[in-house]
């Protein structure tokens, strides 16, 4: 199944004054870490060694190998383990930087290397160019028929992945992405103050035990389904993304691109299907 805790560090204990009523108390209370992580590439140009800054996010602590190349899997930088030499944080004290060494074969786009990653939605590319720049990355492709789910397997998998969120249940302040197969077994999860950071920690690590792509595969987002988290399961070929919140419309746009069947509002026994019902077996 893979390690599905988080480490002590994303933490931290606070004092607090709580008021009940007219009553006010001093208590302890635990909030989830939050700190930037800056996301650094080594690669070569001309036989020369170069290292450069791609992405600057805040993020829990913990799992940070992971999270950096499932950030590089989702942009379309790297397409498999072999092309790592090493993940490594820059030095004993430098936990907030973490770079990516490739092998001195690896052919990098300089020019891709330069623009701004669009991780947020508020991002303001235009969705014609979005979703137009998701196809140009070569993403793996997710067949029409093949993969297909029962309906009350759906409706399971919030409370599955409720008891594996050891941050969520103290802090009650993160994200959460987790991967089931398609008899509903839960095999990885990961969560993080941001929701993109979960994913991109969750398919880092299937990446790199060589899982990809996850074409018989289930994914669960604790909020609402954004376009740069169908942007992800895109690029890990996941055929159903099921969210406890809404989708955008942008995200529902590419999940129908993309023969993703996208599902919203899942909890308390229902959900909406936005895109590919085929999939899900009543």
């Amino acid at each position: 199944m893979g390690s599905l805790q988080n480490s002590l560090e994303s933490i931290v204990e606070v004092p607090v004054r709580k008021v009940l009523g007219s009553a006010i108390a001093r208590e302890r209370d635990f909030l989830a870490v939050e700190e930037p992580l800056e996301i650094r590439i080594g690669y070569h140009f001309k036989e020369r060694p170069m290292a450069k800054s791609i992405s600057l996010t805040m993020r829990t602590p913990g799992h940070d190998v992971e999270l950096a190349a499932g950030f590089l899997v989702g942009e379309g930088i790297i397409r498999d383990p072999s092309e790592i030499v090493e993940i490594r944080h820059l030095g004993p004290a430098a936990r907030n930087e973490v770079q990516v060494d490739l092998h001195p074969s690896v052919d990098i786009d300089i020019t891709r290397l330069d623009r701004h990653f669009y991780t947020t939605s508020s991002c303001g590319v235009c969705g014609k160019t979005s979703l137009e720049a998701i196809e140009a990355q070569g993403a793996p492709g997710i067949p029409a028929e093949g993969f297909a789910v029962e309906l009350s397997l759906i409706h399971s998998l919030p409370g599955l992945a409720r008891e594996f969120q050891p941050v969520f249940s103290q802090t009650g302040g993160l994200h959460a992405a987790a991967l089931f197969d398609g008899q509903g077994a839960l095999l990885s999860l990961r969560e993080d103050v941001g929701r993109h950071n979960a994913l991109d920690k969750l398919i880092g690590r299937q990446f790199l035990d060589s899982h990809l792509p996850l074409r018989h595969h289930i994914l669960l987002v604790s909020g609402r389904a954004s376009f740069e988290l169908l942007q992800k399961a895109v690029m890990a070929a996941i055929p159903v993304v099921a969210a406890i919140g809404a989708p955008s419309s942008l995200a529902v746009e590419l999940a129908n691109r993309a023969n993703i069947t996208l599902l919203g509002f899942v909890r308390n026994n229902q959900f909406n299907i936005y895109s590919a019902p085929w999939r899900i077996l009543s």
